[in-house]
């Protein structure tokens, strides 16, 4: 009898230890979900800005040029 209670116990003990494991890994997976989202969010913003940046510069180099090419007569 004092066996049959033992088991019982350990199987609970067991069950307890696997449930906490799996919990341990779902918000493991969370933290690292929610990571590659900030990080991938970090780059997007990374990358609009260079964009933008490249954008600004080619429009000022063209107005540059434009100017320069008026000074000289060569464009109207």
């Amino acid at each position: 009898m004092a066996s049959k209670g033992l088991q019982d116990l350990k199987q609970q003990v067991e069950g307890a230890a696997q449930e906490a494991v799996t919990a341990a890994g779902a918000a493991t997976q969370q933290v690292v979900d929610q990571t590659t989202e900030t990080g991938q969010k970090a780059m997007d913003q990374v990358a609009k800005s260079t964009q933008e940046t490249i954008d600004k510069t080619a429009n000022q180099a063209s107005e540059a040029f434009s100017g320069f090419g008026k000074k000289l007569g060569l464009l109207k």
